[in-house]
């Protein structure tokens, strides 16, 4: 198969490029961005632009597209509305319609985001959504679009996206309990953090399993739940920046209330994703947060 993927710098993207170098990868991968990182071969697409869209699609002949672009700053989203309208809500129409028009099916991934994040059960696809922010509103409006279009789909909503490429909380808490003392996270925000090599090996597998026809709306997140108090904590002790550790640094965590870090942003106070869907469906397994995270900064190690 021809898989077109888009915003193949990010760090889902990147996980699909490791995925097309394992040796047995049968299918052709086009990656698309619009920048190309040294070493990386990207092939340059606004997905904005619609014209564009749809000859890259055309000309690569592709079968899947998989499309890793967003606006992913939530709170520069808030200052900048039209920009976030563009590449969440604009550019998943024209991949759709480019999907349409070349018989291709679009894989588009979603957000948590597009729910109010006010429940205290997981949310299942079938829940209403209430995004309370410009960044949610613009995801909820591209999967409206892509529904809408009449191409063949598949939506994945996912949440707490993290591995060693861009910049991300595990990133973060890594390299700042290698270097602070103290720090404040808040316990008030509960989720399931995911582990982008695991969404980008459920991708994979579905197109290598053939089940691109189960056109609809997904959850995929790591198994589990926790805070973002408690994720960080488990991002010290694994990289040794804990009580006891190998590094021979030692940074306290305290928890914290949201109100104590101000933000133009309400973020979801409870954003954990029912996957039984998923799991039902594709007859896939799901891992839990805590060993791919061990996973990760493993290989983030060596």
């Amino acid at each position: 198969m021809n898989i077109l993927v888009t915003g193949a710098n990010g760090q889902l993207g990147m996980e699909l490029r490791n995925i097309a170098g394992k040796d047995g990868n049968s299918h052709k991968f086009i990656f698309t961005d619009v920048t190309a990182p040294d070493g990386m071969e990207t092939e340059y697409l606004d997905i904005t632009d619609a014209g564009a869209v749809m000859e890259a699609v055309s000309s690569c002949e592709a079968d899947v597209i998989v499309n890793c672009a967003a606006y992913t700053n939530v709170d520069r989203a808030e200052e900048d509305p039209r920009g976030a309208d563009l590449l969440n809500r604009a550019a998943p129409e024209n991949l759709a319609a480019a999907a349409l028009s070349c018989g291709a099916v679009l894989i588009h991934i979603s957000t948590d985001y597009v729910f109010g994040g006010d429940a205290c059960i997981p949310y299942n696809e079938d829940c209403v959504t209430a995004p309370a922010s410009v960044y949610g509103r613009t995801k909820l409006a591209g999967e409206e679009a892509v529904v809408r279009s009449g191409c063949r789909y598949l939506v994945f909503r996912t949440a707490w996206l993290y591995s060693p490429y861009g910049r991300n909380f595990m990133k973060t808490m890594k390299d700042l309990t290698s270097r602070k003392d103290r720090l404040n996270v808040v316990f008030d925000q509960v989720g399931s953090p995911t582990c982008a090599a695991d969404l980008a090996s459920a991708i994979a597998g579905i197109i290598d399993t053939g089940q691109l026809d189960r056109q609809g709306i997904y959850h995929y997140s790591n198994e589990g739940v926790c805070s973002w108090y408690d994720f960080a904590l488990a991002v010290r002790d694994l990289s040794g920046n804990g009580p006891g550790g190998t590094s021979g640094h030692c940074c306290r965590i305290d928890p914290c209330h949201s109100d104590e870090f101000p933000s133009k942003v309400r973020r979801p106070h409870y954003s954990v994703l029912d996957k039984s869907r998923f799991k039902e469906t594709f007859g896939m397994e799901v891992p839990y947060w805590l060993d791919s995270l061990k996973k990760c900064i493993s290989r983030m190690s060596s």
